[in-house]
């Protein structure tokens, strides 16, 4: 799907704010509610927009620990990898995971209510999973930073 002006003005609004109505949306973007929802349902539809969500504050949960964990398998066979994607992706306090280049190391970020969390996270929840080699374990100090929308490309 080719992205116009328009198209990145919708996106960028709605990764600002995705509980808009369409009215106050059409507004924003200087479109008439009928064509913007249509604009709307046309990214949808083309996957561009995915889905909507809310985000939660993790310290109004109880979340103070933000940790990254680097975990390297044994075998970095298309198996192993995908038998330790799918184990990972079951447990709800992973927020991220990623596949390092190189070595096959994953990345991931889970968010604990703390170090005692974390100890029976790594403990219970980690090392049963088959084929891991090594476990380090990173702690943010502060988040200096977090955003959830995409930087889009220039209109002109």
């Amino acid at each position: 799907m080719k992205l116009d002006g328009i198209d990145l003005r919708i996106i960028k609004e709605l990764q600002q704010d995705g509980s808009l109505s369409n009215v106050e949306l059409a507004r924003r973007v200087h479109l008439s509610p009928s064509p913007c929802l249509a604009r709307v349902k046309a990214l949808e539809t083309a996957g561009v927009i995915q889905h909507y969500v809310a985000l939660a504050n993790p310290k109004a949960l109880g979340l103070d620990l933000n940790v990254f964990i680097s975990i390297s398998l044994k075998e970095q066979s298309k198996q192993a990898l995908a038998a330790f994607e799918e184990r990972i992706a079951e447990h709800d306090e992973v927020m991220e995971c990623y596949l390092m280049t190189g070595d096959s190391d994953y990345l991931i970020r889970v968010a604990l209510a703390d170090i005692a969390a974390l100890e029976r996270f790594i403990i219970d929840q980690l090392t049963p999973i088959p084929g891991i080699e090594k476990i380090r374990t990173s702690f943010t100090l502060k988040q200096v930073r977090y955003k959830t929308a995409l930087p889009l490309p220039e209109t002109t």
